[in-house]
């Protein structure tokens, strides 16, 4: 039974910190940067689950709900890149290429966030992922000090879902030692001014 109770610690604490500040595209408070986490690529382009977060981030922008999109993903390899593809995405349809930033470092939700808030000085954003993956996004970037509410993206009830639903369970452990321990991510780097560049072009509007 004790055992049980500290398996399922993480998901409560998950919960408790994210639950008030999942929203969907239409209710979600506004801010000034939406922040779109990496989920894989096929043949180059966007997942459909990616493509999807992309629509929903598409939508905040030209309804007014964001004025900058960054998207965070993985690059580590020469012939594997996420922000590319989100980027090309999201112009195609109708963001503009100066109100997107690029984090080419996003290896996973925990460094992402970090650098959001450390890299690209971002403290308040819209975090738009899965249902099943949100709460942890929340409850990471506002550990990572980012002032967060999130977009919980809906999918029909696929085996890729039930398999994200089910890896939740386990991440949350993970998530929760990474905001009690607060770890560097991977890969820090220099500070980068894209998203200050991007909203200051916007304002001058």
């Amino acid at each position: 039974m004790l055992g049980c109770v500290l398996a399922l610690m993480p998901v409560t604490w998950m919960h408790a910190v994210a639950d008030s500040r999942v929203r969907t595209v239409a209710d979600v408070p506004a801010g000034d940067v939406a922040v779109v986490f990496g989920a894989g690529l096929r043949a180059g382009r966007p997942a459909p689950y990616l493509a999807h977060r992309l629509d929903a981030a598409a939508e905040l922008y030209s309804t007014g709900k964001v004025k900058v999109v960054l998207v965070t993903g993985d690059n580590s390899r020469e012939e594997y890149d996420e922000p590319d593809a989100m980027r090309t995405y999201l112009v195609e349809r109708g963001v503009p290429d100066g109100r997107i930033v690029s984090d080419y470092a996003g290896f996973d939700t925990w460094d992402s966030c970090v650098r959001a808030r450390k890299i690209f000085g971002v403290d308040r954003a819209v975090l738009v992922t899965q249902g099943f993956h949100v709460r942890r996004a929340v409850a990471l970037c506002r550990a990572a000090g980012v002032e967060s509410y999130g977009v919980g993206v809906s999918e029909r009830r696929d085996a890729t879902w039930y398999y994200g639903g089910i890896r939740e369970m386990f991440a949350s452990g993970k998530a929760a030692a990474e905001a009690l321990l607060r770890p560097d991510p991977m890969f820090l780097g220099p500070t980068e001014t894209g998203v200050t560049e991007a909203l200051a072009a916007g304002h001058g509007r």
